[in-house]
């Protein structure tokens, strides 16, 4: 397995760098195997979908579209993929933001009965609770 960063990530979907680009593209397309996946942890995942809103000022539902994808590429290993999944469909349904909804969703992996938070948006999500 090759765990993949946040910069191959990006580069790979926004086609942006006249250098990085096609290198990014090389590696999704040529040494990343159904044998010899590409690791994206949450940590990754979180980060891209953080830059695509900021940087790139795509909407939810574009950047849902663009987890969903990623999601769906074979030659992937997507850390807490079930969790990565329940982030995107609430992204997509506009109820809450990827980051907040994948905490919550790890949290209760873990065995958590509630998140405690100060943001009064993630609160929104049944399993926070503002302090």
């Amino acid at each position: 397995m090759i765990g993949l960063d946040t910069s191959i990530l990006l580069r790979y979907l926004t086609q942006d760098d006249p250098l990085q680009s096609p290198k990014a593209m090389q590696i999704f397309e040529r040494r990343l195997t159904l044998k010899n996946p590409g690791f994206v942890s949450v940590v990754a995942m979180v980060e891209t979908v953080w830059v695509l809103d900021r940087a790139y000022g795509l909407t939810g539902q574009e950047i849902a579209a663009v987890v969903e994808r990623l999601l769906q590429l074979e030659v992937l290993r997507i850390e807490n993929e079930q969790q990565v999944f329940t982030a995107m469909v609430a992204l997509k349904q506009g109820n809450g933001s990827f980051a907040d909804v994948l905490i919550a969703e790890l949290g209760t992996q873990a065995g958590c009965t509630r998140i405690l938070t100060f943001d009064r948006k993630a609160a929104r999500h049944p399993r926070f609770e503002v302090v």
